[in-house]
């Protein structure tokens, strides 16, 4: 009965661990893109970040949409890729 409740019990944690990983959404805004090829420069850098999922970089709307895992990162770390790529960024404010 033990050996059952403990692999019930590593079965839950498991289950736990993997609920508490919240896969999460954010726009960036990018304001100094100035060209046709800057938003493939930045979805590279993004998408070497652990955890990044997806990332949609805009030229026309100066953003970059992007799907990560906020247990392996958080949009520090992505605006940090941004940067180290030649483009700083900040969240954006989805509101407007």
């Amino acid at each position: 009965m033990n050996k059952i409740s403990a692999v019930v019990a590593a079965g839950l944690l498991a289950i736990a661990g993997a609920a508490s990983a919240a896969p999460r959404q954010v726009t960036l805004s990018v304001p100094t893109m100035d060209c046709d090829t800057c938003p493939v420069t930045i979805r590279i850098a993004l998408l070497k970040v652990p955890g990044v999922s997806r990332a949609v970089v805009s030229y026309a709307r100066r953003n970059a949409k992007v799907s990560f895992d906020d247990a392996k990162t958080s949009v520090a770390g992505l605006t940090k890729a941004t940067e180290a790529a030649g483009y700083p960024s900040f969240e954006a404010d989805d509101a407007k």
